[in-house]
């Protein structure tokens, strides 16, 4: 086959991994690392102005103009449903040398120098989902990374039909392959399979690959309050349960007046709010005794489980353990046997039972010592 029917292949298959990849996060199935998009983002963009300037009228370089593209299509994605946390050392290294392979192209017009920058930078910007996948492979459970990985291959070979020499043409290239290839292999082989790693059917590729789908964790049911979440499972006491995401607010752009479903905020900072996702973390309900609660990690704000979850049963968590706002309060219908009537901010629970919270990492991070607690009040 001709170069031409290579860039075809390579770009389809660009195309589909990306598809893929985006359903897969619509769909919650995939949870992928911010910073590694964000950096991607950056060096892919870098990457594709770079390889064109060193390489001038080069199939593949389109090829790396359509990944820049449709990496800055996720990031927004991602971006747009979390709250914003400080990147890791590595990942400020990271995106300081797509920085300064950006400063040395446009300052110094080295455009050689500046690529081989983003090569090198490749595989650092990695470690953040690297580091992911060895905790829970099944956050990057999806056929993308196959698709990438074959999607390379036909790159490479585009590269070396037309004629492609020397370590400019290659090395990102081999770097792009050998990275994606590593995920594709934590993973399972077998996620090459769309209707397995997607969830609609178990697939058949067990010899490659022991992974097993995890079916549906909770369903959305109805109680005296409305919309309720509900476990299909048993979870045990400490147990991860889903991650709460969603645009990040300062407490002014807050109304002061929220009632019911409106009322999808959760106070993340003493000046800042998480808003609703659109998800299922928006219908978790309040409960004076729950049983699970919001953990604020370097990966996200996560609900954990602070004891057994029987199938069956509601999962809940305090909504006061994350509150410093003063002038908010909730009549509570939980009826469970401590219902304290009234929700108010962290201050308004008891000393022990914020001793409890505080001591099992469950609530917000300014509220983790009492004496930081500084309760705010949002504007009308």
């Amino acid at each position: 086959m001709g170069a031409g029917i290579w860039f075809a292949i390579a770009m389809g298959l660009s195309f589909a991994a990306y598809g893929a990849y985006l359903l897969g996060l619509r769909r919650q199935i995939v949870q992928p690392n911010r910073a590694s998009w964000l950096i991607w983002s950056a060096s892919a963009t870098a990457e594709a102005l770079t390889y064109q300037a060193v390489n001038p009228g080069a199939l593949q370089g389109w090829v790396f103009l359509l990944s820049a593209a449709c990496c800055a299509v996720v990031t927004i994605a991602l971006w747009r449903r979390s709250s914003w946390a400080p990147p890791t050392m590595i990942e400020s290294v990271c995106i300081a040398a797509c920085l300064i392979a950006l400063v040395i192209w446009i300052a110094f017009r080295e455009a050689f120098w500046a690529h081989m920058l983003v090569v090198a930078a490749v595989p650092v910007s990695f470690w953040p989902t690297w580091a992911s996948v060895w905790k829970d492979r099944r956050r990057e459970r999806s056929p993308s990374w196959g698709l990438w990985t074959l999607g390379d291959l036909a790159t490479l070979i585009v590269a070396t039909r037309t004629g492609g020499n020397g370590v400019d043409q290659y090395a990102y290239i081999f770097v792009e392959l050998a990275c994606h290839a590593s995920v594709w292999f934590m993973i399972g082989l077998a996620t090459l399979n769309p209707l397995r790693s997607l969830g609609w059917k178990r697939g058949g590729f067990l010899i490659l690959d022991r992974y097993h789908p995890a079916r549906n964790l909770f369903a959305v049911g109805e109680n005296h309050l409305g919309k309720a979440v509900y476990a299909t499972c048993r979870f045990a006491e400490g147990a991860e349960l889903m991650r709460f995401t969603g645009r990040r607010f300062h407490v002014d752009e807050i109304p002061s007046l929220m009632r019911g479903s409106d009322d999808r905020f959760v106070q993340v900072t003493p000046d800042h709010y998480m808003g609703p996702s659109g998800q299922l973390d928006d219908l978790v309900n309040h409960s004076c005794a729950p049983n699970a609660g919001l953990r604020f990690t370097d990966d996200g704000v996560i609900l954990v489980a602070i004891r057994d979850i029987a199938s069956g049963d509601e999962v809940t968590w305090d909504y006061s353990t994350t509150l410093a706002q003063s002038n908010w309060h909730m009549i509570c219908q939980c009826r469970s046997e401590s219902c304290r009537r009234v929700i108010g901010n962290f201050e308004t629970l008891d000393p022990d039972r914020q001793e409890f919270f505080r001591a099992r990492n469950l609530v917000a991070p300014y509220l983790r010592r009492s004496d930081k607690v500084k309760p705010v009040r949002r504007s009308a």
